[in-house]
């Protein structure tokens, strides 16, 4: 038996708010849409990863959600643009990752990273 897949549910009462941040400044489609659930992705294979931390590095919180993107400088760039607040970074860890913190209109604190 292999797992297929595994999906962040966040909970919220304004299901349509999450375009603006996931859709719009992410980039990632609807792949269903019930009203009720949306749910975002994209046809790329994704690798499935769950992590457990005591601290998210540099003495940072533990992010909800980590994203890795293939230009973080962009899309740093498109979050200030849509007026989402920055609240680490950027920084190039040490690690080998630049990433930056930001909170999504759910209050879930994302991690968004590049591998160097």
């Amino acid at each position: 038996m292999t797992v297929k897949r595994i999906v962040a549910n966040v909970a919220t009462t304004d299901v349509a708010a999450a375009r603006r941040f996931y859709g719009d400044v992410l980039g990632l489609d609807i792949v269903m849409d019930h009203g009720w659930i949306a749910t975002y992705g994209n046809s790329e294979r994704m690798t499935v990863q769950v992590s457990f931390a005591e601290h998210g590095g540099n003495e940072t919180p533990v992010p909800d959600l980590s994203i890795e993107v293939d230009d973080v400088d962009a899309m740093l760039a498109g979050m200030k643009k849509a007026g989402f607040a920055i609240e680490y970074g950027p920084s190039d860890e040490p690690w080998g990752v630049r990433r930056f913190f930001v909170r999504d209109p759910f209050g879930k604190l994302i991690n968004i990273l590049q591998h160097d």
